[in-house]
């Protein structure tokens, strides 16, 4: 078998140039280049769940490049980049361990070298690069499997990085990463995203990276010199694992043993793939803390983050930027270079379970000026009080208005215990009030943090909160009792509970909504008295 399909030289990886949308293709080494010069607008080949292992992959390789070579700058030339990537396989000068399909018993791009080169007994084969991909659908409904018969070379390099880097357990014989918490959890990322496109974000990254080197290895036990980087160089058998003190700081892992070929006479790629008795790196005791860049950790419970199938929603994201539950990645931490506008937090993740994935999630949180100037001070505490209390109103509005509609279900009775008709009813309902609020949460929080009247913006928060909530109540008026008295009945008892619920002196849900009101009820010379 010869060397085919050689990174190092070949164009192979198709690009969307910033510069009016022209297509190019580059080396993987002509890449870093453009990369460099933030040239590079999009990926053709790239599915939306391979952008963070696909940007990863860049960042921890050429980290790992530019810490080989003594340096903390960028490289500008092609040539330069080359030079670097092939003095990380110093074995294989040849080019053998940058190509997608070499000899077996030899490294090929993310495929580890097989002991002997003996295949024979590697039955499972996929034709199409999808198939090759980390994703589990159900039935075929999410996401068509095994289409991309007619694959581009740079469709099962994208396939290939998304599988070694961000896959889990799959049944008996098939491990998944070390960076995450458990096999049927996921690799979340968080990270800043500047102004600016590809190359801006990895430029950013990569010197980020560098800067943190020795504390990711003092803090993870690696090793801060000679560890290992690649680990597709070295033969795997599938017998046994890898010692997770052994690695790189920055290192890039493979989960899966597996090889590409090509058809005789044909230019069409395929994959064999075969199990093995052990994950290739042993650190399940590490619940997933592995000094990823952009996985923040619980630090209570002592394990990376995963994400459920409601992905980074306001509640989970306030707390990843503002909170003190995580310990933030040091890749979403902003830093003076950013830039102070246009500024985002990016939040990437699969959502895996047991057998299946439950989506794809990406959210973009945008920071203000001032916030991000705080996050820069570490000084948190004022954005997660604001976040905070912005967290509890919504469930306590949110609270208020399904009971208003429980009420309206249960045909108006005056009493706590609903229906279970009701009570269902009442949360399908209540559902696009939170989600819009999801929405438009770090909106307006970005606008309180920025206001000079900080008390009057979240104030009139609450209320345009309240009045979409009654718009939502009111709208299921057209689901709830129609016949005659009944119908009167129960809507003006929804709207006495909603009503009552927001203005309730007892055990006021919203206090300052409660006060308000009070106010508004109040004769003018009165309210004008009021301390």
């Amino acid at each position: 078998m010869t060397l085919r399909y050689n990174l190092l030289d070949e164009p192979l990886i198709r690009t969307r140039l910033v510069a009016g949308g022209q297509p190019q293709s580059f080396s993987l080494p002509a890449l870093l280049a453009a990369l460099g010069r933030d040239e590079i607008r999009d990926f053709p080949a790239l599915r939306p769940h391979q952008r963070h292992p696909w940007h990863a992959f860049l960042v921890q390789l050429a980290a790992m490049a530019l810490h080989h070579a003594d340096r903390d700058a960028i490289f500008e030339s092609e040539q330069a980049w080359k030079d670097a990537l092939l003095a990380l396989t110093p074995d294989d000068q040849d080019g053998a361990a940058w190509c997608l399909i070499s000899p077996h018993d030899r490294p090929a791009f993310m495929q580890a070298p097989v002991p002997s080169g003996a295949v024979g007994s590697w039955k499972n084969r996929l034709s199409a690069a999808d198939e090759l991909d980390m994703l589990v659908t159900s039935k075929n409904h999410d996401l068509k499997a095994a289409r991309m018969r007619q694959a581009e070379v740079d469709d099962w390099l994208m396939a290939l990085v998304s599988l070694q880097t961000q896959e889990g357990f799959l049944g008996a014989g098939n491990y998944g990463i070390s960076r995450m918490n458990g096999g049927f959890a996921s690799r979340p990322a968080i990270g800043v995203l500047p102004q600016g496109y590809w190359g801006k974000r990895w430029c950013r990254d990569v010197l980020i990276l560098l800067a943190h080197r020795e504390e990711i290895a003092e803090q993870q036990g690696l090793q801060s010199e000679g560890g290992v980087g690649l680990l597709w160089l070295e033969p795997w058998s599938g017998e046994n694992s890898r010692a997770f003190a052994s690695l790189d700081p920055f290192y890039v892992e493979i989960c899966r043993r597996i090889r590409l070929g090509c058809a005789d006479g044909a230019h069409a790629i395929f994959a064999i793939s075969t199990g093995s008795k052990t994950a290739h790196i042993e650190a399940k005791a590490r619940n997933g803390m592995t000094g990823d860049p952009w996985t923040p950790v619980d630090t209570a419970a002592g394990k990376a983050l995963t994400i459920n199938a409601e992905g980074f929603h306001y509640r989970l994201a306030a707390e990843l930027l503002f909170g003190s539950k995580y310990r933030r990645s040091i890749a979403q931490v902003p830093d003076a270079g950013d830039g102070s506008n246009g500024l985002v937090v990016l939040a990437q993740g699969v959502t895996r379970g047991q057998g299946k994935t439950e989506g794809y999630h990406e959210r973009r949180i945008p920071i203000s000026p001032k916030a991000r100037q705080l996050l820069i001070q570490k000084q948190t505490d004022r954005l997660a009080k604001v976040a905070g209390e912005r967290v509890y109103a919504i469930s306590q509005i949110r609270n208020v208005l399904w009971t208003a509609l429980a009420a309206l279900f249960d045909q108006g009775a005056a009493k706590d215990k609903f229906s279970d008709s009701a009570k269902n009813k009442a949360s399908d309902f209540v559902k696009p009030f939170e989600q819009a609020e999801d929405i438009r949460f770090f909106d307006a929080l970005n606008d309180q943090i920025e206001s000079d009247q900080p008390e009057a913006e979240h104030l009139q928060w609450l209320l345009s909160m309240v009045s979409s909530a009654e718009a939502i109540l009111k709208n299921a008026f057209t689901a709830g009792p129609q016949c005659g008295e009944q119908r009167y009945r129960a809507q003006a008892a929804a709207l006495s509970r909603f009503h009552g619920g927001l203005r309730s002196t007892k055990k006021p849900p919203v206090p300052i909504l409660a006060e308000y009101y009070r106010q508004q009820s109040l004769p003018k010379e009165l309210a004008h008295e009021q301390p």
